[in-house]
């Protein structure tokens, strides 16, 4: 019986949800994503020394106040472990714009400019490439700008239907929603364990899926931040899952029978959803869980980025001194 994880990628499009490029070249998923918690942990490696090195040697030379300079030359060390894993992986690699961007639209799409730029320069072409784009009303606005202008977007953050369907709409390349943080809101608020089949995040991922699959739309569906195998085998043929090297290693090394869960050809009616800010913002309103989650993500990645931001204008000082 081969593993639960090569059954796993007959069906479904693996991604690892990682920056540690030894994880990446030992379990071969074909695209890779990442954030600012994914490269600050990365940056923490011996492996990316010297492209803090470089990066600072760079940022030295750039004009501009201080703040503009640190967020620059993280902005640089972003995209190095972007090109990184892009020479592992034969797909795409998800880079992430600032979280505090994510209700600044036009900003956002400037920032998404600027990272396609920076992976040129390294001769990394856009079809490599993922924008990865907060769920808020204005980072989908923003994808549905950068899509008209041939850049892909990964959606992510992405807890609630509203935000599925308004994706949709913008005709973006993929989304992530997430399946262990709406797990983690819902034991908190019930005080209750799931079983994979009850599982608030697996159910609103099918829910999705089947939306998706049921009105045609190309939309990619690929389901993120898991708390278990369980979770992943409760997916099993969904688009894509983007899963982190330990669960990857745990389905490598069970040789069980894997079931398929999902598949384009079996959905259920879904009429389709007309939706514009103001139902949108209702919606989402009317969702607590997507409401906390949403913002708990804004603002852990921010904090990241902000630590990111610190750790590069403290090398800036130290090269200046």
């Amino acid at each position: 019986m081969t593993s639960k994880l090569d059954q796993l990628r007959e069906i479904t499009t693996v991604v690892a949800d990682t920056g540690d490029i030894e994880a990446v070249a030992r379990l071969k998923p074909v695209d890779c994503t990442t954030n600012p918690s994914i490269v600050l942990k990365a940056l923490g490696t011996p492996m990316f020394a010297d492209a803090i090195k470089e990066a600072v040697a760079w940022g030295k030379k750039q004009g501009g106040n201080t703040e503009a300079v640190s967020s620059a030359v993280a902005d640089r060390l972003a995209i190095s472990v972007g090109a990184a894993l892009s020479k592992l992986v034969p797909g795409r690699v998800s880079t992430e714009v600032d979280a505090d961007l994510s209700f600044d639209t036009k900003a956002s799409i400037e920032k998404a400019h600027s990272i396609i730029a920076g992976y040129k320069e390294r001769g990394i072409e856009k079809d490599r490439i993922l924008i990865k784009l907060a769920s808020t009303w204005e980072g989908i606005r923003a994808a549905e700008v950068l899509q008209k202008e041939g850049i892909d977007c990964n959606l992510t953050l992405l807890f609630s239907k509203a935000q599925a369907v308004a994706c949709a709409d913008a005709k973006v390349f993929l989304i992530s929603p997430f399946v262990g943080r709406i797990l983690d809101w819902y034991k908190k608020s019930t005080g209750k364990d799931y079983t994979p089949e009850e599982d608030p995040g697996v159910l609103s991922v099918r829910d999705i899926y089947n939306y998706y699959k049921a009105n045609e739309i190309k939309t990619i569906v690929m389901g993120a931040s898991f708390r278990s195998a369980g979770e992943i085998e409760a997916l099993a043929g969904c688009d894509r899952l983007t899963i982190a090297p330990n669960l990857l290693d745990e389905l490598s090394n069970d040789q069980g029978e894997l079931e398929r869960k999902l598949s384009p050809e079996v959905t259920k009616p879904a009429p389709k959803i007309a939706i514009d800010e103001k139902t949108f913002r209702w919606m989402m309103n009317e969702d607590a869980m997507a409401t906390e989650k949403l913002a708990e993500g804004i603002r852990a990645f921010a904090k990241d980025l902000g630590t990111l931001r610190a750790m590069v204008q403290k090398e800036l000082q130290l090269a200046a001194a």
